[in-house]
């Protein structure tokens, strides 16, 4: 005890001696000038220093056992002043003083989060507001603002607003404005670049008819020459070609899988998919497939320093998204969707439900068999993990789960005993990417990306009657690397690279009584070597983008050559002339065997090409194109001709004449896509037009041509939008020529049991026409807080339209038309948090 106590007193007087000291040390304090000279007498250095800057200012001495640099930062903690080394051994004393600002994008006025603001000893990153605050030591000092895609601003203190913080405009830089030949070719947000490709950033959408989602695969169809025959994502027709003849790609990721309730929705959450770019033609060499076109999305590439997220819910589904930092150089972004259904059934979820299970055993089944508890699910996780090593280096790590879920019991009596059992439908995807990029100089840069997909569609179709189970399969899985080295001079970029692409199919038919099953499966490895350059002269008026492919399928033993092109002109101020070309193949086709194959409900199957009954798919386009730009006016018109080769019957969507005939052959398009579009100066109007004539060539088949079922002669989209910086209102309608279809033979209906058609598709569906709109209001709540509110409607009108129809033999021996109906008058709310 007596030894703690003088312990405590021992401590209490050195307490006491320290106080003491330091208040003795602080009388002693001494003009700074005086210190300044004994530094300059002790180090041989010069301090320079306006006059009055330094008067009345006391420091502590400083003890002679300090270094020259530890005696500079002792001075500046005790006086705040900053000292400045500008030679050997001269430095300036400056009083500091701090600017500040609010960062903007100057063609969409959005703030510019994440920006780096450096000065000489600090630099900080700007808010979700834009807004930075920075300490400078002088007026001359040069402060230097950078970020990803802008020009870096350097400008003088001096020139900084300090009496309040200014807005600062920045400006996309010189390369990225060369490649942007049409800003806002809809709407903003959407640009169409020197290579003929249509970018999509959705940091600057405003909005598009009956859209209150940034949905990926809803927005394309709003482009000229894109739509979907079906109104549904999964079934997207680039320039009337089919839906598995698209090139998907998120993050470098190929999917085989696009949509949620079976095609109505994107599987592709639209809070972390911040771009999309669209191709028709002309294809980078260093991409295969998409023998019609490709979609590519990516994610935000930019390594976040704060903490973002945002949390919504619509009548369809609720999704969370967040962007969280690990460190300065490494952060995560994760984002989830799940539908509503477990927890409420809105109207509008049960509209988009019925449609799914329209003319499917789902809703009509035999008479004595009672269908309930229809139960439908789907949900979608991406998470992802950037790495910034060094300012040379880049990690990316992508990882995405999909997966829907579809179930209904079937109720009967057999032998006097109810039975019930359970059918179900799934369709899910894995996927994972890995991306690695190095900057070996300001010349040089390589990227590494390998993926690995899997997909699966599997069906359990429980017939009560003949206590039968009926399972199908459909899986793919796919394990790809790319290798690509990219050399710039000062007008002319070089690429070449290495590609490896190992696919495996895999079909199953499992019966249980009587016992019955067959697993085929598949596998394609395909190597590839690519070369392209890219020139744009001084004055950024003309470019030029040739490249080669050359692929080899080991299976096949087959060597297939692909050269790519991508020509741009600029005529005088006004006018651009732009010519594409490309071969292309792809070795996966989806197929339908049997339309009631899995439910009825996603009939396609994934199949491999072997070169047999199932050829290797073959592509060749070429297109030209002329583009007026005035005063906000755009007149945007491209012809183009288009074949592809070694398509089967199975793979285009026949459901009348030759649905059950197996055999390839091609189809021939010959097109044009026009696009009319004026801006003011909140508001954007268009329109486009396409017309195609699209014909089928099948030579075992009694015609041997005739129209393709995804011809649509002539295509109208009329659309105005209007956006300030809370409100966006949209709205428009479509119009398009009825697909092509078959109808049985008048007078010969049936013969022996079978639906007897006239020629093939030489009648037509009623023309599709519909009308949308759509409103989002956006406020601010407080400091790092917002809302979005948002409401739409799809087919204001409740058009009747007729999207497929089919012939079965009725019981008095006659055929019945059924018909599958489009959404009829759909609304859909949202109310978002950004925080």
């Amino acid at each position: 005890m007596q030894k703690s106590n003088w312990t405590y007193f021992i401590f209490i007087c050195c307490a006491f001696w320290s106080f003491k000291a330091q208040a003795q040390t602080s009388d002693k304090k001494i003009p700074i000038k005086n210190v300044l000279d004994s530094l300059t007498a002790q180090y041989q250095v010069q301090f320079n220093y306006q006059s009055d800057l330094l008067s009345g200012i006391n420091v502590f001495p400083l003890s002679r056992k300090r270094t020259l640099t530890e005696s500079i930062k002792r001075l500046e903690t005790q006086t705040a002043l900053r000292f400045t080394k500008i030679g050997t051994s001269i430095y300036t004393i400056t009083k500091p003083f701090t600017i500040c600002g609010y960062l903007q994008d100057v063609q969409t006025l959005s703030a510019l989060e994440g920006a780096t603001i450096i000065g000489k000893k600090e630099s900080k990153i700007s808010d979700s507001k834009g807004f930075f605050e920075i300490i400078v030591s002088s007026l001359d000092e040069d402060v230097e603002i950078r970020f990803l895609g802008f020009k870096t601003i350097t400008r003088k203190a001096r020139f900084f607003n300090t009496a309040q913080c200014a807005t600062i405009k920045m400006y996309e830089d010189e390369q990225k404005m060369a490649a942007v030949v049409v800003q806002g070719y809809l709407v903003r947000g959407i640009d169409k670049n020197s290579d003929g490709t249509t970018a999509i950033n959705f940091d600057k959408f405003t909005a598009l008819p009956g859209l209150i989602e940034t949905d990926v695969l809803q927005t394309v169809q709003a482009l000229p020459g894109v739509l979907s025959i079906d109104e549904t994502v999964s079934n997207i027709n680039i320039r009337g070609g089919s839906h598995d003849q698209n090139l998907i790609l998120w993050d470098d990721i190929k999917m085989y899988q696009s949509g949620h309730f079976f095609g109505l929705i994107s599987s592709f959450n639209p809070q972390i998919t911040k771009t999309a770019t669209v191709i028709t033609n002309g294809t980078d060499a260093s991409y295969s497939d998409g023998v019609s076109g490709s979609i590519q999305m990516k994610t935000d590439n930019r390594v976040q320093q704060d903490f973002k997220g945002s949390l919504g819910v619509n009548l369809i589904s609720v999704d969370v998204f967040a962007d969280i930092p690990l460190e300065e150089k490494s952060s995560i972004q994760v984002a989830g969707r799940r539908s509503l259904d477990d927890l409420i059934r809105t109207p509008t979820y049960d509209v988009y439900f019925d449609r799914v299970i329209q003319e499917t055993e789902i809703e009509n089944n035999v008479e004595s068999v009672i269908n309930s508890n229809q139960n439908f699910s789907f949900y979608d996780t991406s998470l992802r993990w950037l790495y910034n090593p060094t300012e040379k280096n880049q990690l990316r790590v992508n990882f995405i789960i999909i997966d829907n879920n579809l179930t209904f019991d079937e109720t009967s009596s057999v032998q006097g005993n109810l039975i019930t059992r359970q059918s179900q439908l799934s369709q899910n995807s894995i996927a994972a990417g890995l991306s690695y990029k190095r900057d070996w100089n300001d010349r040089f840069t390589t990227h590494f990306n390998a993926h690995n997909t899997g997909y699966k569609l599997q069906a359990t179709n429980a017939n009560v009657l003949q206590q039968q189970r009926f399972l199908q399969e459909n899986t793919v899985f796919e394990i790809g690397v790319k290798f690509k080295g990219t050399y710039k001079w000062d007008n002319l970029i070089l690429e070449a690279g290495y590609q490896f692409v190992e696919a495996k199919v895999v079909n199953t038919n499992d019966i249980d009584v009587p016992r019955f099953l067959r697993r085929d499966s598949e596998v394609l490895m395909e190597n590839a070597v690519f070369a392209q350059s890219h020139y744009q002269n001084e004055g950024k008026d003309f470019s030029v983008r040739p490249g080669v492919r050359l692929n080899y399928i080991n299976e096949f033993n087959e060597f297939i050559i692909e050269p790519r092109l991508s020509i741009r002109k600029k005529l005088g101020q006004y006018f651009q002339i732009e010519a594409l070309g490309e071969f292309k193949h792809q070795n996966t086709s989806q197929i339908v065997n049997f339309q009631n194959d899995f439910l009825g409900v996603e009939k396609r199957r994934w199949q491999l090409a072997d070169n047999d009954s199932i050829p290797i798919l073959k592509s060749k386009q070429a297109s030209l194109g002329l583009q007026y730009s005035n005063k906000g006016w755009l007149v945007d018109a491209t012809g183009y001709y288009k074949q592809v080769d070694g398509i089967t019957t199975q793979s285009q969507s026949f459901t009348t004449k030759y649905e059950f005939r197996k055999t390839s052959g091609s189809y021939d398009i010959m097109g044009v896509d026009v696009l009319f579009r004026k801006q003011f100066k909140n508001i954007s109007s268009w329109l486009s037009y396409s017309y195609m004539v699209n014909e089928y060539t099948f030579k075992s088949l009694e015609e041997i041509q005739f129209p393709s079922n995804f011809d649509t002669t002539h295509s109208f989209t009329l659309g105005t939008t209007y956006s300030n910086n809370n409100l966006n209102v949209s709205a428009g309608f479509n119009y398009r020529t009825g697909k092509p279809t078959s109808v049985p033979l008048l007078g010969n209906e049936i013969i022996d049991d079978e639906v007897i058609f006239d020629t093939a598709n030489n009648t037509r569906i009623p023309d599709y026409f519909r009308v949308d709109a759509s409103l989002l209001y956006k406020l601010q709540l407080s400091e790092g807080l917002r809302t979005e509110i948002g409401v739409s409607v799809w087919n204001a009108f409740n058009t009747e339209n007729t999207i497929n129809n089919y012939y079965r033999i009725g019981l008095d021996n006659t055929p019945i038309k059924f018909s599958r109906e489009s959404l009829g008058i759909t609304t859909n709310f949202v109310v978002r948090l950004y925080f």
